[in-house]
């Protein structure tokens, strides 16, 4: 059957009502997605010393984040290592930059084990912990993965699996950027120092 020409005129308000009814809901969400509050540095947890430390303690500083524990074999480690040398060569900077190393294995790391580990890379490093509520909490605020695993070698016979990223915030709490794990110090330098030149 043949569309009369009224018929083809209707069927093409249709279909242009029905597109600009699909892009009214794309770009609403879109404008939803813009107005949600921006991803922040949120938190309340113990330090290595004992003292509760809240994301609003270290306003007015950069921070550089990482989430681990304290057993872990490689990537805690060497992460932390490369967080000791920036922090270094940063030099009269370095006091407007805090380097943060969350626990996500509040079974063993407690504030003094903490207080043994963190050091060890770099007196400024603040080891934070908390409980079992308080690190699911904040892994979820930071929107990081982190899951226990079953491993005889390891000690208390499990280690964990977790992300390996370095998060970047800005002195008001804002998220900058993350790096990968096996980032050089050198190419951390250079990125924090040209965006807090900024």
């Amino acid at each position: 059957m043949r569309l009369s020409a009224l018929q083809k005129v209707l069927w093409g308000l249709a279909a242009i009502a029905i597109a600009g009814f699909v892009w009214l809901q794309v770009s609403t969400r879109n404008e939803q997605r813009a107005d949600d509050p921006a991803f922040r540095a949120d938190f309340e947890l113990t330090d290595h010393q004992g003292m509760v430390q809240t994301d609003e303690d270290l306003a007015g500083r950069w921070m550089l984040v990482f989430f681990g524990f304290a057993n872990c074999p490689d990537v805690c480690p060497t992460t932390l290592a490369e967080v000791a040398a920036v922090m270094d060569a940063l030099g009269s900077d370095a006091a407007k930059v805090q380097p943060l190393f969350i626990s996500i294995d509040p079974e063993r790391d407690t504030p003094e084990q903490l207080a043994e580990f963190v050091p060890a890379f770099d007196a400024n490093i603040i080891g934070l912990t908390g409980t079992a509520d308080q690190i699911k909490r904040t892994s979820e605020t930071f929107r990081v993965y982190f899951e226990k695993i079953e491993e005889a070698a390891s000690p208390d016979g499990y280690t964990m699996g977790h992300s390996s990223q370095l998060f970047l915030f800005d002195p008001q709490g804002g998220y900058v950027g993350a790096w990968t794990y096996g980032t050089p110090a050198e190419e951390i330098l250079a990125d924090l120092k040209a965006r807090m030149s900024l």
